[in-house]
């Protein structure tokens, strides 16, 4: 009886792990699909304008994304559910929202506009140990001396990425050297997803998926609709009702949002959090690789200088992980939820 059981239970080990990679490779390609996107619009415009810009990606996206969360999901938003959320986790899911539903995306995607592809994935990586840094001084968490040193050299990394890069027209001067534009969002992109994090790890880690997908999605979609509408002024989503724009953001929509998150999350139910996390660390290699692949983007000199740290970093964290994971297997340490533990190293999932 044991060793008929044994064979199912491999296939059905390695199946999570098949979702996971197959979610990280759609992550991962999220921004060089973004850009690409972007660029077929440009070769179909409507008037003077692109149909799919970065503003028409991010708002149409967002809603074909909701409607395909809401066919998934909508069964979770039931009286019984709702009523046991308290005031405190709506505000809670409202400033998740407001950061990472609105904030960060909007920022990444005009960072996409400015700067190259592979300068948002590196720059990216500012959010695990901001996350981490975060952790320690304000939900008292500990750390092994391994995801400390990971940070600091991933830290390091994306500074160098920044500081090296060579003048352009869209820098500006801070403090005696030129810090490009596109690169100092995707920084503030990832300061407000290390927010989002912490807030999500403290007071939401109970919330169904469903209730927190919908929600950040929903309210995030309204508050960049109209923050758009106040920068940019009314004719900005002129080609909004677009059919063109809408066929391709369908298919972003449902393959970078709703099959790459379901894909993980699918993978998360049946497979070890240390599998998860060291997945998800290949996140940065898959983007480059799909910068390369689809814009023919090549890393120059300093993105393989300040990448080289970040992958040291990220060596020297998964180190880090696997010891905690034995550690935690062994008794030592409290577990926390596994998606909560490795959605921290994710970076752009596309919206």
């Amino acid at each position: 009886m044991t060793r008929s059981k044994r064979p199912h239970r491999q296939i059905y080990r390695i199946s999570g792990q098949t979702y996971l990679w197959l979610a990280m490779l759609i992550f991962g390609a999220s921004s060089a699909v973004t850009r690409k996107l972007t660029e077929i619009g440009a070769q179909h415009f409507i008037g003077n304008r692109n149909p799919i810009s970065l503003c028409n990606v991010l708002f149409v996206g967002n809603l074909c994304a909701l409607i395909l969360l809401i066919l998934i999901y909508g069964r979770q938003w039931n009286k019984a559910t709702l009523k046991q959320l308290s005031r405190k986790d709506w505000v809670s899911l409202t400033a998740v929202a407001i950061l990472s539903g609105a904030l960060a995306p909007g920022l990444i995607f005009q960072a996409l506009a400015l700067t190259g592809v592979n300068n948002v994935i590196l720059v990216g990586r500012l959010e695990p140990p901001l996350t981490l840094a975060l952790s320690v001084w304000l939900l008292r968490e500990r750390v092994n001396i391994w995801e400390f040193i990971g940070a600091i050299a991933a830290f390091v990394g994306v500074i160098l990425t920044i500081i090296l890069q060579p003048p352009t027209g869209t820098m500006m001067n801070m403090g005696g050297f030129g810090l490009g534009i596109g690169e100092f969002l995707a920084a503030t992109a990832s300061v407000a997803i290390a927010a989002s994090t912490i807030i999500s790890k403290k007071h939401l880690s109970q919330i169904p998926l469903g209730i927190y997908s919908i929600f950040r999605t929903a309210l995030g979609t309204v508050i960049f609709f109209f923050i758009a509408l106040v920068l940019y002024g009314k004719d900005h989503f002129a080609d909004v009702l677009s059919p063109f724009l809408w066929q391709w953001m369908f298919l972003y929509g449902g393959l970078i949002v709703v099959v790459g998150q379901s894909f993980w999350v699918k993978g998360l139910k049946t497979s070890t959090v240390s599998t998860a996390s060291l997945i998800s660390s290949f996140g940065p290699i898959v983007g480059i690789i799909a910068a390369y692949l689809i814009l023919g983007e090549a890393p120059t000199l300093p993105q393989y200088i300040g990448g080289s740290l970040i992958l040291v970093g990220i060596f020297l964290s998964q180190v880090g992980i696997w010891r905690q994971t034995s550690r935690i297997a062994s008794g030592k340490v409290s577990s926390t939820p596994a998606q909560q533990q490795v959605e921290i190293g994710m970076g752009f999932k596309g919206i």
